[in-house]
């Protein structure tokens, strides 16, 4: 019974571990101010993925590092934290 009531509750706690929208807006020049337009080409307009962060609290992208002559794609991942947005760049 003890075992039973263990596994609900772990499996409660990671259902609600999911990324929550920020309490303050993510804006243009918070997302800007990461560089993450310079240091990768990616698809997604500005807008999209400030809507992305504002509505989910992350948000991830396809993209490749911006090395001219060179092809690295990656996956990036934004968090919106409080007053930044952090990036975690995966290799694909």
């Amino acid at each position: 019974m003890k075992r039973f009531i263990l596994s609900v509750l772990l499996i409660a706690s990671m259902l609600t571990s999911c990324a929550l929208p920020p309490e303050t807006p993510v804006t243009r020049q918070q997302l800007m101010r990461t560089g993450i337009y310079q240091k990768y080409i990616i698809e997604d307009s500005p807008e999209q993925v400030l809507d992305m962060l504002n509505t989910y609290g992350e948000a991830i992208l396809k993209g490749k590092r911006n090395i001219p002559g060179k092809n690295f794609p990656v996956d990036l991942k934004l968090l919106a934290i409080p007053g930044e947005v952090e990036i975690i760049e995966y290799d694909r």
